[in-house]
């Protein structure tokens, strides 16, 4: 949660703390410190958005497939989409958006199948973003929407 200490890496968590600025980094280091661990796989947190043009930054640590992609992989990713809607819409988020690194394909049936299922069964009306780096990404996404 307290974000990627590689300087100058372009991953999205670094761009995120390094643009919110070191507030958002204390805040966070405040909450592991206060829960006596890392934050577990497919869980979320909220914390403001400080220097950010939005409100809330929604936290949530992603399965990191190294390998072969298993089930196991694919429950935690569906674990991690479920986890911040529902964070989002009990703070009354009006819209979020999704930034994840994780094989394309399955990932992005995994979120768009999360997505409608929670909206379906909640009733929710927050505006999805899936935020997407390539142009193959966009298109399967264009396929499943």
């Amino acid at each position: 949660m307290s974000g990627c200490y590689q300087p100058c890496h372009n991953c999205i968590d670094n761009c995120i703390h390094t643009y919110a600025g070191i507030q958002l980094r204390n805040y966070c280091a405040k909450l592991m410190e206060k829960q006596g661990h890392e934050e577990p796989t497919g869980k979320a947190k909220i914390t403001p958005g400080f220097n950010l043009p939005c409100d809330f930054v929604i936290h949530t640590v992603g399965p990191i497939v190294q390998g072969k992609l298993t089930i196991r992989h694919e429950e935690l990713l569906h674990s991690c989409y479920e986890s911040c809607l529902k964070i989002a819409d009990e703070n009354n988020v009006e819209s979020i958006a999704f930034v994840f690194m994780f094989p394309n394909r399955p990932a992005a049936e995994i979120a768009v199948q999360t997505v409608k299922k929670y909206k379906q069964s909640t009733g929710s009306q927050i505006k999805v973003i899936f935020n997407v780096f390539k142009d193959l990404d966009r298109e399967i996404y264009k396929e499943l929407l």
